[in-house]
């Protein structure tokens, strides 16, 4: 008679526990401080003591609330042991290197710095136009074609017209107003990764929402870099009376084919014409290689693929407002 010698049972091995989820915490520091100046700005609008507070300190608010919801949205997790490139490396490599810039974001998106100087330039263009247009010019031309298009009673132009001078000549109001455009310019390019981010994916590629962001912003850094440069040194060149003040508030820079037809007689062709040019291939080749650099299985074809969505997107709601409001264009 054998004896059967019994085994010893083996539990299974426990399956590998999953690293813990990276978040960017530090977003929550810098929505305390974006909320303490927003709160400021708002109390001191209400009480009249920063005239033209209310809005960029609403604004404010609201952008906290927005950073506090990113902070929570997990960084991604790539398995590689590249290391971060500096913030240089990664400012200058974006012009002469940017498929290496791109594919050090997939691994680490960062994106402050390029954020920074895209306001900064912005915020530089718009205040230099200002001075250069003149205030008063702005206001009467954007008042006039209130009137002309039925959006304000006769009754109301000239009062309006004496509280937006106003307005637009007090000093605080001017130093306050930019602040506004740095919330808009961060909730642009947020909505555009976003959109990014659900190409990639109805492409059947890969994407972290972060590194949508980092992809978007490095695409644009170098033409808005190129582009607010050139605007600013021909703002000074132009005579203020050459200088549209509605058309040009963006860009001073002609590269496209838009300068063959005039904005008031065809403003839907003008539209049309204005993605056809150097700069704007240039960011479209750009916003290409980053998709597809900075996502997980993307092919090439899948980045031009989003691209090209994104740019129809954008041709059809510029090709809206100019049918809108073509007589602001003259």
């Amino acid at each position: 008679m054998s004896v059967a010698h019994e085994q010893e049972f083996q539990p299974p091995p426990a399956p590998p526990t999953p690293e813990p989820k990276t978040r960017p915490t530090k977003l929550r520091l810098a929505a305390i401080g974006i909320f303490v100046i927003g709160l400021i700005l708002l109390i001191g609008g209400i009480v009249r003591f920063l005239p033209g507070g209310i809005a960029p300190g609403a604004a404010f608010i609201f952008w906290a609330g927005i950073l506090v919801g990113f902070s929570f949205i997990p960084l991604p997790q790539v398995d590689s042991t590249e290391e971060p490139q500096s913030t240089l490396q990664t400012l200058t490599g974006v012009f002469f290197e940017p498929s290496r810039v791109f594919r050090n974001l997939r691994v680490h998106p960062r994106w402050v710095a390029a954020f920074i100087i895209i306001v900064v330039l912005s915020v530089l263009y718009s205040v230099a136009f200002v001075r250069r247009v003149t205030p008063e010019r702005i206001v009467n031309f954007t008042i006039d074609r209130l009137a002309e298009s039925g959006f304000m009673p006769a009754q109301a132009v000239e009062q309006q017209r004496q509280i937006q001078l106003a307005e637009a000549r007090n000093p605080i109001n001017q130093a306050l107003q930019p602040l506004s455009a740095v919330f808009v310019i961060f909730l642009k390019y947020a909505a555009l990764a976003g959109l990014v981010l659900v190409g990639v994916l109805a492409f059947g590629g890969r994407m972290n929402y972060w590194q949508a962001f980092a992809a978007v912003l490095y695409a644009v850094l170098p033409w808005i870099v190129i582009q607010k440069v050139l605007s600013i040194g021909l703002l000074y060149l132009k005579s203020p009376e050459d200088i549209h003040p509605i058309i040009n508030q963006e860009t001073l820079v002609q590269d496209n084919l838009s300068i063959l037809v005039s904005p008031a007689e065809h403003p839907v062709l003008f539209v049309l014409l204005s993605v056809v040019g150097v700069l704007w291939i240039y960011w479209m080749w750009l916003m290409a290689k980053a998709i597809q650099l900075t996502g997980t299985k993307v092919s090439g074809s899948a980045g031009w693929g989003v691209t090209i969505t994104l740019t129809v997107l954008m041709i059809i709601g510029g090709v809206a407002i100019a049918a809108a409001f073509s007589s602001w264009m003259g």
